[in-house]
């Protein structure tokens, strides 16, 4: 392909019950961006009060990875096993550590009665080798201390990792780079090489990429070496992510580990309640499905 992209990958929708998203990765022919293993398009939806319950994420387990919620609209709650209760707002971040073992649950108590619009991304990192069995952890970073780069035209919020000379407060296992960019009609932004394998993903808007006409809910995959040019056909929202591979990983359902057997292992542990629930969400919760291991 040209201006140094190497494949588009298009959201496929996926109904979690009681909501769309767009399924990302992974993909047929690319699992995997750095250590990115799972990536979603939340909405753009705009949902008119009351939210049914159906909607909730009921708690649910992970091992091996780290789940990272950022909006750009709405607002989620989550609970987890270590007792953590969190509102997440735009431009926050919950970083979520499964390593040995975590469940969560996501729920939009705060959104029921009101409605409004929910857009954003969950993305899930797989943990390195050595890593994958770190003791569980949550942490949440405000806004504020997320590094904002301006220019004219656009602005970049340094999720994690980082880019452009601006680091993120938010503590990762491996090298890697994710970031909010938002762009003004016209507005032009060279990616950076700041890692062996990077991607772009439009979350609203148009641009081009490298001359490359691309659209909402579009991944575009870069080459190692190339750097393009992004130039903002209207208003647009971007998420600029990558880093270095952390080596083959399997994933069935909400885990990941790079051995089937632990992936087997944790599937039984949840399914016969050694996987505790999430403190103060205990009533219900998602059992592990039939479906064949990776």
């Amino acid at each position: 392909m040209s201006g140094g992209i190497e494949q588009v990958i298009p959201a496929r929708r996926r109904d979690l019950g009681g909501f769309e998203v767009g399924r990302v990765l992974p993909a047929g022919r690319r699992r995997m961006v750095g250590p990115f293993i799972f990536f979603d398009h939340i909405g753009p939806a705009t949902l008119a009060p009351p939210l049914p319950r159906a909607m909730d994420v009921r708690p649910h387990p992970h091992i091996g990875l780290a789940t990272v919620t950022y909006l750009f609209d709405g607002e989620i709650t989550h609970r987890d096993s270590l007792g953590c209760e969190q509102v997440i707002r735009p431009a926050e971040v919950n970083w979520m550590t499964a390593g040995r073992g975590i469940s969560h649950s996501e729920r939009f108590e705060g959104m029921r009665e009101r409605g409004g619009v929910l857009h954003g991304i969950q993305a899930w990192v797989a943990l390195p080798d050595g890593h994958e069995e770190v003791e569980p952890a949550f942490e949440h970073t405000a806004r504020e201390r997320l590094p904002l780069i301006e220019d004219t035209g656009w602005r970049a919020r340094v999720i994690a990792g980082e880019l452009l000379g601006a680091r993120s407060a938010v503590r990762t296992h491996s090298p890697l780079a994710y970031a909010h960019v938002e762009l003004a009609e016209g507005a032009r932004i060279t990616v950076p090489a700041f890692a062996s394998e990077r991607a772009v993903f439009v979350a609203r808007g148009a641009v081009d990429v490298g001359g490359q006409a691309c659209v909402p809910a579009q991944m575009l995959v870069l080459g190692p070496d190339a750097t393009p040019v992004i130039v903002a056909r209207e208003p647009s929202t971007l998420m600029l992510l990558g880093g270095e591979p952390v080596g083959p990983r399997y994933i069935w359902w909400n885990f990941v580990s790079s051995r089937r057997e632990r992936i087997a292992q944790a599937k039984a542990d949840w399914n016969e309640g050694r996987l505790p629930r999430p403190v103060g969400d205990t009533d219900e919760w998602i059992p592990a499905p039939d479906d064949p291991l990776p």
